[in-house]
């Protein structure tokens, strides 16, 4: 229902002017310039003929509906246009003109009564406060914007009309091509959900790329975004990272996922690719829509200057990547016909003296080699050969094989016929060696993710519906965890010296004494923890010592808790956090009382796959430490990744739980004991 945004039969301009300096001008312009196929019905009640076309006084005088109006009028006009344009059977509208929400209170009110007129007559609104739509194939340049890039296959969605407005001057002279291009502005109708879904749908867009500020719709754009990248790569640089709007949260898994950070896991969740600036988010762009994914992560770099090799390596290894070890063949092959002071292995410098025939039997020897992946071809400036007369060969060897290669022709005012040599034939250019090894990496993720998905097999906890609901009712979080098979040591609450001895014997020994008080966040801070107790003097003893510590601090204390002491294991926090904008998302890191201070978890968004588990441990130190670290045995990872699925799909059926923190999370050799659990309802649960 929202093609008409982009492939509309006529179009009325509402608010065209003969004025160069005024929007509805420069709207007019680009819709004759850029050929718009269907006709075009300028709308200005001061004139009666602009630039050549038949002018009318408003739209209730066009001869009959259009698909599209483009409304460029003074905002406090714009509701009565709109309201014209319902009484007219027009369905769909770009609001071009600013003056709304973004000015204030009575700008506000006029957008929801934008919204009512909209409502009332079944109008789709872009904007207000926007750019317009792009679709170099149809054409149609419904922006006041000069200049149009040229056809090509990558979508760009922006809530930015700056944001827009440079992309199309970049891409003018960049020689980049893009199918679909809208800026949404206020987004008061269509959302960048929407645009997501019928972007992807464009036949001739192979990658979509999105500058977002905000979601509108977490679980939807969850969703769409997943279906997208299932069958497109999706690029998105998110805009507003700041904390500072994040709410006020009391345990350390809302600490410590805010809003930044759920939204990058809501991007890894949909497979969508998180760029941190326009040059990455282009980079990768062109990369993925012209070029075959690597079938590994080994790298080689060819040269023919050692400074921006290793600058390349850096960024490589940086980026988690490799180099490719090259096989004997290949070093052979390379030693029997490069210049002789040059390096046969990888990088591999072909020398500042080499010219296009010599980097052709280079990269020709790099791409057959079976442990190379994808290849960075490196050019230094030099004044013995052109430029592109490289770019030539490097495009002709590079599409006879199914690898990916990125080139770094490096310079500015004598590349130009350079790079409009590998843009017409599908390979990336980046002026400066390292930005080669983003592309690279990002190109990895996306295969990552893809063949995640391919083998990812969903696991269901069975959980009795009916006792798992009345555990979160009582609060009683250790029963919860104990029916989604995350096992807690075993425990007793004693209220008196004499109920904790006893406690203790029948645990038996050794054992750890921890206060109870609703009053306590961190037991730690108020000396209300006791280990190793062996006997029941150290039992009596550490009742007496807690029992003073909360004295001393005014602290109510609800008696203690007596449980199994453990054998030493790797203390991790495993949490849920529930998220405004994307749902339940599960907490991973480094666990105990230094949480806080080191920060190392990641996030991900409920519920999670084996493979998503893995991911999350292996994203942070902690999951590095379970392999063994200094006097701690490697860890049972296989029960860890067991209970972050069980925690995630815990998070999913019970949305009235607000927070859940296991801290420590034991992991052993064999095994995983939750030791301390605290949680929270929604406000009205309970």
């Amino acid at each position: 229902m929202l093609d008409s945004f982009f492939t509309p039969k006529n179009i009325a301009v509402v608010g065209a002017s003969r004025d160069p300096h005024k929007l509805g001008y420069g709207v007019l312009r680009n819709l004759i310039k850029y050929k718009f196929k269907g006709d075009i019905y300028p709308v200005n009640k001061h004139a009666s003929e602009i630039a050549g076309l038949s002018c009318y006084p408003s739209v209730l005088d066009l001869p009959h509906s259009v698909d599209l109006a483009v409304i460029v009028v003074p905002s406090e006009y714009v509701v009565s246009v709109l309201e014209d344009c319902g009484k007219k059977d027009i369905h769909h509208a770009i609001i071009v003109s600013g003056g709304f929400s973004e000015t204030g209170e009575e700008g506000s009110r006029l957008e929801k009564e934008l919204l009512r007129v909209a409502e009332k007559y079944d109008i789709r609104l872009i904007g207000p406060n926007c750019i317009g739509t792009i679709d170099t194939h149809a054409p149609l340049n419904s922006t006041f914007v000069v200049g149009m890039p040229e056809q090509g296959d990558i979508g760009f969605i922006s809530q930015s009309g700056a944001m827009v407005a440079a992309v199309i001057d970049w891409a003018t002279g960049a020689g980049v091509g893009f199918s679909r291009i809208v800026s949404l502005g206020n987004q008061i109708d269509v959302t960048e959900t929407e645009m997501i879904e019928l972007i992807g749908n464009d036949r001739e867009t192979n990658v979509v790329t999105a500058y977002a500020e905000g979601i509108s719709d977490g679980k939807q754009f969850l969703n769409l975004a997943s279906g997208l990248s299932r069958k497109k790569p999706f690029v998105v640089l998110k805009g507003g990272r700041s904390e500072k709007g994040a709410r006020a949260v009391t345990s350390h898994t809302g600490a410590l996922a805010g809003s930044e950070v759920a939204y990058s896991a809501a991007f890894r969740k949909t497979g969508a690719l998180e760029a941190k600036t326009m040059e990455e988010m282009f980079d990768w762009a062109r990369a993925l829509a012209w070029q075959p994914l690597p079938k590994g992560n080994r790298v080689a770099v060819l040269t023919n200057a050692g400074g921006p090799a290793i600058l390349a390596v850096d960024a490589i290894e940086k980026a988690g990547l490799e180099l490719s070890p090259l096989t004997n063949e290949t070093r052979s092959y390379l030693k029997s016909r490069l210049p002789k002071a040059a390096s046969f292995e990888n990088p591999v410098d072909v020398l500042a003296g080499s010219g296009p025939a010599i980097y052709t039997l280079a990269l020709e020897a790099l791409l057959t080699d079976e442990t190379v992946d994808a290849v960075v071809v490196i050019q230094a400036p030099q004044d013995w050969f052109i430029p592109a007369s490289l770019a030539e060969v490097v495009a002709e060897t590079a599409g006879l094989h199914q690898k990916p290669v990125i080139a770094s022709i490096m310079g500015k005012a004598s590349v130009d016929d350079a790079l409009t040599i590998l843009h017409k034939r599908r390979i990336p250019n980046v002026a400066f060696p390292e930005r080669a090894a983003s592309i690279l990496k990002a190109m990895a993720d996306r295969r990552d993710w893809l063949e995640m998905i391919d083998r990812q097999k969903p696991y269901k906890p069975h959980v009795p519906k009916s006792r798992a609901e009345e555990l979160v009712k009582d609060q009683k979080w250790v029963d919860l965890l104990a029916e989604y098979d995350i096992p807690s040591p075993e425990s007793k609450t004693a209220f008196t010296e004499k109920d904790a001895v006893t406690a203790s014997s029948q645990i038996s020994y050794p054992v750890v004494m921890k206060l109870q008080s609703e009053t306590v966040t961190h037991k730690t801070d108020i000396d209300g923890i006791r280990t190793s107790l062996k006997s029941e003097e150290d039992v009596r003893n550490a009742w007496n010592e807690i029992s003073e510590s909360a004295s001393r601090h005014n602290v109510e204390m609800d008696g203690v808790l007596i449980q199994k002491m453990l054998e030493k294991g790797h203390e991790v926090i495993v949490g849920i956090k529930r998220d405004d904008q994307f749902g339940p998302m599960i907490l991973f890191g480094t666990g105990g009382t230094d949480v806080e201070l080191y920060k190392d978890t990641a996030s991900a968004i409920a519920p999670l796959c084996k493979l998503e588990a893995q991911n999350l441990i292996e994203s942070t130190i902690a999951g590095k430490k379970l392999k063994g670290w200094r006097n701690l045995p490697a860890a049972d990872v296989d029960s860890l990744i067991q209970a972050l699925i069980s925690m995630s799909y815990l998070a999913v059926h019970h949305p009235e739980i607000s927070e859940l923190e296991i801290n420590p999370l034991y992991v052993l050799e064999s095994g995983v004991y939750a030791v301390d659990v605290r949680g929270s309802l929604t406000e009205g649960s309970g």
